[in-house]
């Protein structure tokens, strides 16, 4: 790249950064390196990839950066490679959505460590820097630093970045408390079907929330002085709706009972913030919550969300569908104790460690060896129930394991209206995967996988799933489009290429 390109990058670069009112130090912190660094680039004295350049266009939301530089990712893929070594998993994602949603309940300094760098993030800290939030990264990127305005300014909400999370909807239950009313709009994510936001409502309305849906928003109003008056029964143990009723109740001057509570692992580590935060929460990993709020909280807090199960899955069926020996370092045993029974009966062959602590000084973690195993089909179905069950998220992966495995295999996923769809594009691969009706999929094993080149399904699970196939085939396969898989995982194809995967990341210029 000739130096006039980068001379006239820079001054695109700079140009964003002082129409965000950034400084040089801001957006070298957003990026994770130096201020110095920054000037040069905007100086056009220092070489920039195409993948810093797409960094630089998300922390700046400017389109300008990235237009003409970086399109869609896609991954290249060569399969048939034994996997070896350790790799450590991250911290959770849906924890770190959720503590994102719950610093609107503290008017003082949250500082969260080791947060997972992944879209769903990033379009969260969109909005809330879009309502006056100040966040910004430190410690070399690795942590996150979050302060509030004294006012939030909902009207200049970043509707786009909103609509493209479902965590949004978490908002509801902190802002409640800090407006008698505001408009968000609807929530979005990952395409898996019609998903009702009514358990959200039957809970919230019991602390005055009104909710109309119009014209691609929700119209939320306020009521003065509705508090709830007996225990509320939550119509389904979703996580989300468990979540927003804690954070409603974490600033409701008095106590609140919560039934039908999820205890699952991202619920968990929103009690413990909310300890941290002053309130008292009584029964946490039970499906009954008191809640001793605290109307006014101002401290500043430092918080270590623990370790993600979902990935830590993803990993486990990485090395099971490579046949490959891999230590999957600070596994959340509490959450993968029925996952790893439902093996031990198809024959995983595998040990753990003895339990230690995850930095939050709570969740219980172990080092997990996974080795090659001839694996046969379980007897029962697969299929999730809420936390202590089989985690619904890492349903999909048993789709993969399932077609490595010698026999007939039934998977009931029974809460989503159609990611059990997606999951028959491992046919494509080779799989041999029957779809008995949006819910149920029978899969055939063993699988002789073969690669191919196909676009990325819209859902973050089925979307790895199908990453794993890939590097189970021998042959080059591409994954083309796959932002959904960067929603929700920190440099997937970095850390599995880190122990012998072999995938490359390129765009279409």
């Amino acid at each position: 790249m000739g130096d006039d390109y980068l001379v006239r990058i820079g001054k695109l670069i700079r140009d964003a950064r002082q129409h965000r009112g950034w400084t040089q130090s801001q957006l070298a912190d957003a990026l994770g390196t130096s201020q110095s660094a920054v000037n040069r680039i905007e100086r056009g004295n220092q070489n920039i990839s195409l993948e810093m350049i797409a960094r630089i266009g998300e922390a700046l939301d400017s389109e300008i950066v990235s237009l003409g530089y970086a399109g869609p990712m896609h991954l290249r893929v060569v399969g048939g490679r034994r996997l070896s070594g350790a790799i450590d998993v991250k911290t959770s994602k849906n924890a770190c959505v959720a503590l994102l949603c719950a610093t609107l309940l503290n008017k003082g300094r949250t500082v969260l460590r080791r947060v997972a760098r992944i879209e769903e993030v990033y379009r969260l800290l969109e909005v809330l820097n879009s309502i006056g939030v100040r966040t910004r990264w430190i410690n070399d990127g690795v942590d996150l630093e979050i302060v509030p305005p004294a006012r939030l300014d909902m009207d200049a909400i970043d509707a786009e970045a909103a609509r493209r999370t479902r965590s949004i909807i978490m908002f509801l239950g902190p802002l409640l408390h800090r407006l008698d009313a505001f408009r968000l709009p609807y929530a979005g994510g990952c395409d898996l079907g019609t998903r009702t936001i009514e358990p959200h409502m039957i809970a919230l309305r019991r602390f005055g929330l009104d909710i109309t849906a119009t014209e691609g928003l929700y119209h939320a109003q306020v009521a003065p002085g509705v508090n709830p008056d007996r225990p509320i029964v939550l119509t389904e143990r979703g996580d989300t709706v468990t979540e927003n009723a804690l954070l409603a109740a974490a600033r409701h001057d008095g106590v609140t009972v919560i039934r039908n509570a999820s205890s699952n692992y991202m619920v968990q580590d929103l009690c413990f913030f909310l300890e941290a935060l002053g309130v008292e929460v009584e029964g946490i990993g039970t499906t009954t919550l008191t809640v001793h709020g605290v109307p006014n909280i101002d401290v500043d807090v430092d918080y270590s969300p623990s370790e993600d199960p979902v990935e830590a899955m993803s990993l486990l069926a990485a090395a099971v569908v490579t046949e490959s020996e891999l230590t999957i370092r600070r596994v959340p045993i509490e959450f993968m104790e029925i996952e790893l029974a439902v093996l031990e009966e198809m024959g995983l062959d595998h040990d753990r460690s003895g339990e230690y602590t995850a930095d939050n000084g709570r969740t219980r973690l172990v080092d997990l060896t996974v080795r090659p195993s001839k694996l046969e089909a379980p007897i029962d179905k697969i299929h999730p129930m809420p936390f202590p069950g089989l985690n619904i998220d890492n349903v999909p992966f048993f789709a993969a394991i399932a077609a490595s495995a010698q026999g007939q295999t039934l998977i009931h996923d029974w809460v989503y209206d159609n990611r059990a769809i997606y999951l028959t594009d491992l046919n494509r691969l080779g799989g041999r995967l029957q779809l008995l009706d949006p819910h149920r999929v029978l899969v055939e094993g063993p699988t002789r996988w073969r690669a191919a080149e196909m676009m990325c399904p819209p859902a973050l699970r089925p979307a790895v799933v199908v990453l794993l196939a890939m590097m189970a085939a021998e042959g080059t396969s591409v994954l083309r489009n796959v932002y959904v898989i960067n929603r929700g995982y920190e440099e997937l194809a970095e850390r599995l290429n880190s122990v012998g995967a072999q995938i490359e990341i390129f765009r279409d210029i």
